[in-house]
This record gives C-alpha cells, structure tokens and sequence, in this order.
C-alpha cells in the first residue's frame, strides 16, 4: 500500500515563505509522477505543479516564478518551496503520485496541510 503524508503547512504573512515536503512509502513504481494540489474555501482542488521521475517540471501560471517543486528520488520525497507568498496562495495542499499500471493509472493522495496567508 502506497502512503503520503505532507508537512510544513503553516500560517505566514503575505510576502513570507514556506516550505512543504511530502514523504510517500510503500511499493512505489520506478517512473511515475508526483505533484502538488491545492484547494482554497469554496473552491475546486487546483493544479500547482508537477514532477516527473525524470525531474520534468511544470507549474500553473498562478505560481511560475515564485515556487519550487523538487523531489529527492532517494528518499521518495518531494517539496514545495513557496516564496512570495500571497493571500490567494491560502489552501489546503495536497500531495499526489500516480504511474501507469498496464492500462490502470494508480493514483494517491495525501491527507493536506493548511497553508494561510495573512497578515
């Protein structure tokens, strides 16, 4: 059974930075992809980033040019290093890895931290 649990949520002012971690366990496919989601009070959960096995990133818009994920492959970790953090940033953030199984995507998530921005 694959686990994930993410850490480093927390409140910070608008402007700071913070930085989360997710730590996945269990039989966990070679190449695969993990990312971070996020969802804000009354709203969808959301696109922040992915990585690939491969360290291939990508980042929605909202996010580019102030957070960073990377991930330690030995460790079977990843981050999410968030600078210039803004209000709108508030949201629980949740971990995520997937891979293809044959023709079966596996899928799993983390419980969330509580990231709030505020002053």
């Amino acid at each position: 059974q694959v686990q994930l649990v993410e850490s480093g949520g927390g409140l910070v002012q608008p402007g700071g930075s913070l930085r989360l971690s997710c730590a996945a366990s269990g039989s966990i496919f070679s190449i695969n992809t993990m990312g971070w989601y996020r969802q804000a009070p009354g709203k969808g959960r959301e696109l922040v980033g992915t990585i690939t096995s491969a360290g291939i990133v990508d980042y929605a818009d909202s996010v580019k040019g102030r957070f960073t994920i990377f991930r330690d492959s030995t460790k079977n970790a990843m981050y999410l290093q968030m600078n210039s953090l803004k209000p709108e940033d508030t949201a629980v953030y949740y971990c995520n890895l997937r891979w293809l199984q044959f023709t079966t995507v596996r899928d799993y998530w983390g419980q969330g931290t509580q990231v709030t921005v505020s002053s």
